[in-house]
């Protein structure tokens, strides 16, 4: 990733830097006495490999909890229910998430019944996949006093059957009349869970992550730092609602050192395409009511956006429908306006997911100079249900190749724990457009998005670190950059991408030390 020196066969690291690159016999001579010589074994090393979306609590969280990703039933999800609370009894909550029903036969959403005639006896709540919606039983319903009289609350849906009773599927700002209700986890609890997170990342060869979570990851991330601890460069993060108290202080976006930084002012502006509540300016296809649900509206957005912006905050925001982007587009080309006017710095600002535009809007996040935050693995999850829902439209989704031809900067993560934190099964989704199966065939799904190796590394690297505002100190091997690196156990370039989902990280290097290794 510098295309001063594309290639070379050694590194030199000290102090946790990179001080030079080049030949063997360039790089052997520099070795200090009591330095440590590295054979590689001719193995394939990249700039550390950043995910430029994840929640990190929640993902760290998920590892102790029911795990219904890829359950292909019903009954699948409900089996797993019963054997999780049966392992672990008690009358606390049971959490899990991961389910999709999208993926199921019948593709009908579960209910609460489903879950009382397994656990009647304490309250559980299943998260989506996509997070957009969560599955509770009745226990957690008559905790949250949910019921044929509740209204629905601003930005969430109560889904109920025809006489009007609550189902027990809440969609969007819904689940928090749940969730309320949940105990949260200490910070020395998250912390804990974080560590092991942190150990998983490392194993797949990620050294640094951008997180979307609240506070108390922002607390647990900062007592991991303090004590040494934090072994993963974070950008985090600032949810909306925290947006008058971060400007109170002062905070701006780059505050921070290298190890954990603040970014931009997280904004949601609509849903998911699975709980099918991803704004939409025309319906989904077959349900002609249904435009999805708008959960910002732009004038809030505008009026928060400025508020943000002025502050020296960025703007990063969740946008999945036409609708939604589209929005946001009009409120980020206010926003560049008013800091053209202003003689203010052009903030790096960000749309998560951009599942699918309008064809109107394709060329406007380059000439905004917006930056493009996607999820490869998205893509291959969710293309069967683009098909379905969207119809023709769907050929402006996940539109990776068009938005980086048209000059758009494209950053990649995994949006964990909707999807698997690992690096590789996005850069094959990425290059194939094809689920690990083979599916949909030797092309992959829409493969005019298709992009090359090089390009959806660059996603995972450099483009993660000018994102961040940290292009001078990561996201290439050269001279003066943090010493991160990601080393393959194959050459991805001579490889078959097929073969890359069986293929691992041989080590993973963080500050010029061997956080992970198998060699």
């Amino acid at each position: 990733m510098n295309p001063a020196e594309p290639e070379v066969t050694a590194v030199a690291i000290r102090g946790g830097r990179i001080m030079v690159t080049g030949s063997d016999d360039d790089v052997k001579p520099l070795l200090a006495q009591g330095g440590e010589q590295v054979d590689l074994g001719g193995r394939f090393v990249t700039p550390g490999l950043v995910d430029a979306h994840v929640h990190f609590q929640h993902f760290a969280l998920s590892l102790q909890a029911i795990d219904l990703e890829g359950v292909e039933s019903r009954a699948a999800a409900l089996e797993r229910v019963a054997t999780f609370a049966m392992e672990h009894p008690g009358t606390g909550w049971l959490r899990g998430r991961g389910w999709s029903q999208d993926t199921w036969p019948d593709r009908a959403f579960p209910t609460a019944a489903d879950l009382d005639a397994i656990v009647p006896d304490r309250p559980v709540c299943l998260s989506h996949k996509s997070g957009h919606a969560a599955w509770v039983n009745t226990p957690a319903l008559r905790l949250a006093r949910i019921n044929e009289t509740t209204a629905d609350p601003p930005g969430g849906q109560i889904q109920r059957d025809a006489t009007g009773r609550p189902t027990g599927i809440l969609f969007e700002d819904a689940i928090d009349l749940v969730a309320t209700h949940i105990p949260r986890p200490s910070t020395a609890e998250i912390a804990a869970a974080m560590r092991r997170a942190q150990e998983h990342c490392w194993s797949v060869g990620l050294t640094g992550v951008h997180d979307f979570d609240g506070r108390d990851c922002f607390v647990a991330l900062q007592m991991l730092r303090e004590t040494g601890e934090l072994g993963l460069r974070v950008v985090k993060n600032i949810p909306v609602y925290r947006l008058e108290f971060a400007l109170g202080i002062g905070l701006r976006s780059g505050f921070g050192d290298e190890w954990l930084r603040i970014g931009g002012v997280k904004i949601f502006a609509d849903g998911a395409l699975g709980s099918r509540t991803a704004a939409m300016i025309a319906p989904y296809e077959g349900e002609p009511d249904n435009l999805g649900i708008v959960v910002t509206d732009a004038e809030e957005m505008l009026d928060k956006a400025r508020q943000a912006s002025a502050g020296g905050l960025s703007l990063t925001v969740h946008a999945i429908g036409d609708r939604a982007n589209h929005d946001v587009l009009n409120v980020y080309q206010f926003l560049r306006r008013e800091e053209n006017a202003q003689g203010r710095p052009r903030l790096r600002h960000r749309i998560e997911h951009v599942q699918i535009l309008h064809p109107d809007d394709i060329q406007r996040l380059a000439s905004l100079d917006i930056i493009a935050s996607m999820q490869p693995t998205h893509a291959t999850s969710d293309m069967d249900m683009a098909d379905r829902y969207w119809g023709s439209r769907a050929q402006y989704s996940y539109a990776w190749r068009t938005l980086w031809d048209s000059g758009a900067l494209v950053v990649f993560g995994s949006d964990a724990p909707v999807e698997r934190i690992d690096p590789l099964p996005g850069i094959h989704a990425a290059v194939t457009r094809r689920r690990a199966s083979g599916y949909p065939g030797e092309r992959g799904w829409r493969p005019e998005e298709r992009l090359t190796l090089e390009q959806t590394l660059y996603a995972f690297t450099t483009a993660a670190a000018i994102t961040a505002g940290q292009e001078t100190h990561q996201g290439a091997i050269s001279a003066g950059k943090l010493a991160d690196l990601t080393v393959f156990e194959q050459d991805l370039r001579s490889t078959p991408p097929d073969e890359w989902l069986n293929s691992g990280i041989a080590g993973t290097i963080v500050d010029g030390v061997f956080r992970h290794r198998t060699f």
